[in-house]
């Protein structure tokens, strides 16, 4: 009933919210994502996207969608596997940044796993911008991390979303006081970002808080010592957004591959961006 390569269109629209972006992933025109995308909402009858000359959403029945895209892709998979009698072998030196730790990264490793048993999965997960030096020094495979900023194509776009404050509910900042902050040590791409808004705002800060770990930096938002920068679909519980300071703009994740792709970061990479849109929520 449902055309496995329809519903890759339709996960890659979900992940990018753009019918552009989906075309240029997938390297086919707009007009065939469009066109699967029809044919899809035709075949279940539902419309599965909301959409108008600015944005693009979800419905509640593409939301529904999601999980039985992905559980008849891996089923598809699994079989193509099983016929081609063919199975990857070798090291794989995989990067993930800190803010998938607490989402459903996992899962998707967990399936690549039991897809592909023989390959030795080396799992790093560190600051983006660790992540970036270790990729171009060979070091790793498959990174999956923040770009670097605006201007930043490398590699294949797996979700955008926007950076947002947040901090323990009930906080209050005071506008004549420095902005306390809990931050990422350098090279992290999101201290960045939130010193450099803040100073081109003309703002005052302080580091209130340094941690390499995203759940050092959570506990000590919880306990109310300052506020983070954060990917606003990966606030984690027990904290909110907090208003009055400046905006801080897009971020984009993207998986990039090492000077010479194998076909092993090349399963895994096809993994993850399958499963882009599950990384947007928490486990």
């Amino acid at each position: 009933m449902y055309d496995p390569v329809q519903l890759r269109t339709f996960l890659t629209v979900a992940q990018t919210l753009s019918f552009t972006q989906a075309a240029g992933r997938l390297g086919v025109r707009q007009s065939t994502v469009s066109q699967h995308v029809r044919r899809l909402e035709e075949a279940t009858g539902r419309p599965l996207f909301a959409r108008d000359t600015h944005s693009v959403a979800l419905t509640e029945d593409g939301e529904a969608l999601l999980g039985f895209a992905h559980t008849i892709l891996e089923a598809h998979e699994r079989a193509a596997a099983f016929f081609a009698g063919t199975r990857l072998r070798g090291r794989l030196r995989f990067g993930a940044s800190e803010d998938f730790v607490l989402t459903r990264l996992p899962e998707i490793l967990e399936g690549f796993r039991h897809e592909h048993p023989e390959v030795d999965l080396e799992l790093s997960v560190e600051l983006s911008g660790i992540l970036h030096e270790r990729l171009d020094e060979g070091r790793l495979d498959l990174v999956l991390a923040k770009r670097r900023g605006p201007g930043d194509e490398r590699g294949r776009l797996v979700w955008r979303d926007r950076m947002v404050w947040i901090g323990a509910e009930g906080l209050r900042l005071d506008p004549e006081r420095p902005v306390p902050l809990i931050v990422f040590p350098p090279p992290g791409i999101t201290r960045a970002r939130a010193l450099e808004v803040l100073e081109r705002d003309g703002r005052a800060w302080r580091i209130a808080c340094t941690s390499g770990s995203l759940s050092g930096l959570v506990a000590a938002a919880r306990a109310g010592l300052g506020v983070m920068a954060h990917t606003r679909g990966l606030i984690p519980p027990g904290l909110v957004r907090v208003g009055g300071l400046p905006e801080l703009g897009p971020v984009e994740f993207a998986l990039l591959q090492g000077r010479r792709p194998t076909p092993a970061s090349e399963a895994l990479a096809a993994a993850v961006l399958a499963g882009g849109d599950r990384l947007s929520r928490p486990a």
